[in-house]
């Protein structure tokens, strides 16, 4: 038991500095930080100009179909550029997967594309 307890010693240490370090740097701007601040640093600051309209606006669909495109082509090159690599050793059944995956991929961006995320006015 006392060789087990040897082999995870420098786990345990590596832990251990790692939370003191960690607490070391939540803990250090409470102590540090000056902690009389002025009306003006406490205003709000947006651009030069207080805020004249609510923040809580609604935001048009496109937005969020341009952020539904951006995660399409993301996760299309997060996956293929493994799979270019490893093309040779995965056979029949990692070629279909990944034209399945491809597939899968098409639709949304059709999807997309019906919907005039690609257009702007």
């Amino acid at each position: 038991m006392n060789a087990l307890l040897m082999d995870y010693l420098p786990v345990v240490i590596f832990i251990g500095v790692s939370l003191v370090i960690g607490l070391a740097l939540l803990v250090s701007p409470f102590l540090v930080a000056y902690q009389n601040p002025d009306p003006e640093k406490l205003s709000a600051y947006e651009c030069g100009f207080n805020a004249f309209d609510d923040a809580r606006m609604t935001f048009d669909a496109r937005f969020y179909l341009v952020a539904i495109l951006f995660i399409i082509f993301d996760l299309e090159v997060a996956f293929l550029f493994p799979w270019a690599i490893m093309f040779g050793g995965l056979g029949d059944l990692g070629f279909w997967s990944m034209m399945t995956f491809l597939g899968v991929l098409t639709v949304g961006f059709i999807y997309e594309w019906r919907k005039g995320a690609l257009e702007w006015d």
